[in-house]
């Protein structure tokens, strides 16, 4: 990251509350131990290769066989490289199987392995009630008593778990229009229509959006999905800092100046492409001064709200409600169903002339098959409860809860010295561990305490910046977050296992 310390907006007079995000450099001594960690491991990577080569070390990656030697690989052999030789030794903080609802607890199967991860078997014993602050269940709607399952389930009763066509063929239930006016209704815009499937959204519409001789401006901390749909698009792809207006601000002055390469003729459109929140990061888009840069410079603006639909504002409507911007100043507004929501699928939403636009020209809208019945029964209950629409405040609570049990989760382990990243009203919550052998060894000591949690390194992060990533749920309450924050004392204390704090790094 390029940005240290603090961060405070230099445009104040845009903002409705205090922007403060916080994002500290890596200690030098810190970043010369993680290179070195990293190091030692590839060494011992290309020694255990050298014993696989000669039959000496049993390899259970995937491979040329030798008569295809010759050909064109079909494997990458630095990604193979690194998850034979780095990702296989913590690969047990991944991939783990849940047996139950993605609550504020879970229930674990419990694996182990006799190969150094290769392969898993399962004990037949279950790990009941691990605090579970990995899943995107940030209003606590994934669950499968209340209002949501029961309405889920008597919808599945009359129309069945499958719909087995597209929206154009007939696979178009009045559900689905049902949910997409109400979806609009909640944006406070005119049109919006749903997806099965949040990455497609994007991967997706993207592409139906800009094309050849169009320009993309996009953060260089964007989700895969946007990434993939830019690509896709054929337009051209500019990236600028994460959530820095000067960058941003320059590529748009270059590309009204110069245009387009060789010829300079006009670019056909330009599209500013951000997140609400960065799910990496723990960060929140400038939104308010992107919104006068696209104003400016006559740009269009893409805001994928994955994390922030329902997680922020004091109405559950996202960043916009946030900033308590006009939703109609955001061109093309994206979000998913799978987190806030408790269920599957993204929107897309904006005048109602994009969205005909889109029914016709997405490939989402026009093969893929209609989003189940249950699961847009469960979204319609889940907003209708934000709304206030089915006559009470459940919706309202969870929404400050939320706000209340992330403000408290950061200011806790601020307060105990640790590195966090990100904006203080971000319920994602990134913890630095840096180093790499601390990724594994962190995730294991925290099971053990029945504490679930995702731990995240290179190539997902910065070499130099691994890190454990915290989602704070409104169905968690304050004797969790305090057991969680005293798993995470007995981790440092007791087990000879130190996470570099602010606190420990002072000279």
């Amino acid at each position: 990251m390029v940005n240290s310390g603090t961060l405070t907006s230099h445009h104040d007079s845009q903002y409705n509350r205090p922007f403060l995000e916080s994002f500290e450099e890596t200690p030098m001594l810190v970043a010369v131990l993680t290179y070195m960690g990293y190091g030692i491991l590839t060494i011992f990577g290309y020694l255990r290769d050298f014993l696989r080569h000669w039959k000496i070390e049993r390899c259970h990656i995937a491979r040329e066989k030798e008569e295809q030697r010759d050909f064109v690989p079909l494997y990458q052999d630095f990604e193979n490289f690194y998850t034979r030789n780095l990702y296989m030794r913590i690969r047990d903080n991944w991939n783990r199987p849940i047996c139950s609802v993605p609550g504020a607890k879970v229930d674990l199967m419990e694996r182990t392995s006799r190969d150094y991860n290769w392969t898993f078997e399962y004990t037949g014993r279950v790990v009941l009630d691990v605090i579970n602050l990995g899943s995107y269940n940030y209003l606590g709607f994934a669950e499968n008593t209340g209002p949501c399952a029961d309405s889920a389930a008597e919808i599945t009763m009359k129309y069945g778990v499958g719909v087995a066509s597209t929206r154009q063929e007939i696979g178009n239930l009045d559900r689905h229009e049902e949910l997409e006016k109400l979806v609009a209704k909640f944006l406070g815009v005119e049109s919006a229509m749903v997806f099965g499937m949040g990455f497609a959204t994007n991967s997706m519409n993207i592409p139906a959006l800009t094309g050849k001789g169009c320009l993309i401006l996009s953060d260089e901390l964007n989700h895969a999905s946007l990434v993939l749909g830019a690509r896709l698009s054929g337009s051209t792809i500019r990236v600028f800092k994460h959530n820095n207006m000067q960058s941003l601000e320059k590529l748009l002055r270059d590309a009204i100046v110069h245009g387009q390469p060789r010829t300079h003729r006009p670019w056909k459109k330009i599209l500013i492409v951000v997140e609400g929140i960065y799910s990496m990061e723990g960060s929140i888009v400038r939104l308010p001064e992107v919104i006068d840069l696209k104003k400016r410079y006559r740009a269009y603006l893409y805001l994928d709200e994955a994390h922030s639909i329902g997680a922020l504002g004091s109405r559950g409507r996202g960043v916009v409600d946030y900033f308590g911007l006009d939703p109609c100043d955001v061109d093309v507004l994206m979000g998913t169903f799978t987190k806030s929501f408790g269920a599957a699928g993204g929107y897309i939403a904006g005048k109602w002339e994009l969205i005909e636009y889109l029914r016709s020209h997405s490939h989402s809208a026009v093969y893929a098959t209609s989003m189940s019945p249950p699961v847009v029964e469960q979204i319609i209950t889940s907003m209708k409860c934000i709304m206030g629409e089915d006559g009470t405040t459940i919706g309202c609570d969870r929404v400050r809860k939320l706000a209340e049990n992330t403000v408290y989760f950061r200011r806790r382990l601020r307060e105990m010295g640790f590195i966090i990243y990100g904006n203080e009203d971000s319920p994602v919550v990134p913890m630095m561990l840096y180093m790499p052998a601390k990724i594994g060894a962190f995730g294991r000591e925290m099971l053990k305490r029945n504490i679930g949690v995702v731990v995240v390194g290179f190539p997902a992060t910065p070499i130099i910046e691994s890190r454990a990533r915290f989602c704070i749920s409104a169905a968690h309450t304050k004797e969790m977050l305090d057991r969680t924050i005293c798993g995470f004392l007995l981790t440092v204390n007791k087990n000879g296992f130190t996470i570099l704090t602010a606190t420990t790094l002072k000279p």
